[in-house]
């Protein structure tokens, strides 16, 4: 079984900074993307942003573009998220995912594995 192990949530005021971390553990699969969605209280998850390691690509939600940066190791299957200029609307839980089918990569359907997020709060 593939699980996806997520660090580095935390409380922090707005303006601050957070580096989230995603590694693998459990059986080893080889990934075609990575991508990093968020799911506030009463609401949809939503795409933050994600890497194609085929394409060599990253794509970003218009929340996050300018402020969020998305990298990793396509061999180990890590992937982090520096977060910069925090807001208090980007508070929800962090999951990290993985696609090793095809799919739109802003989409949760086209990611197979998933992890159990990480609560990030940024407080006003």
């Amino acid at each position: 079984q593939v699980q996806l192990v997520e660090s580095g949530g935390g409380l922090v005021q707005a303006g601050g900074s957070l580096k989230l971390s995603c590694a693998p553990s459990g059986r080893t699969f080889s990934a075609n993307a990575m991508g990093w969605f968020r799911q506030a209280p009463g609401k949809e998850r939503e795409f933050v942003a994600a890497i194609n390691w085929i394409g060599g690509w990253e794509d970003y939600a218009s929340s996050a573009k300018g402020r969020f940066t998305i990298f990793g190791d396509s061999a180990k299957n890590t992937l982090y998220l520096q977060m910069d200029s925090l807001k208090p609307e980007d508070t929800a839980v962090y999951h990290c995912a993985a696609r090793d089918g095809w799919g739109y990569i802003r989409s949760p359907s086209a990611f197979a594995y998933w992890g159990q997020g990480t609560q990030v709060t940024v407080s006003s």
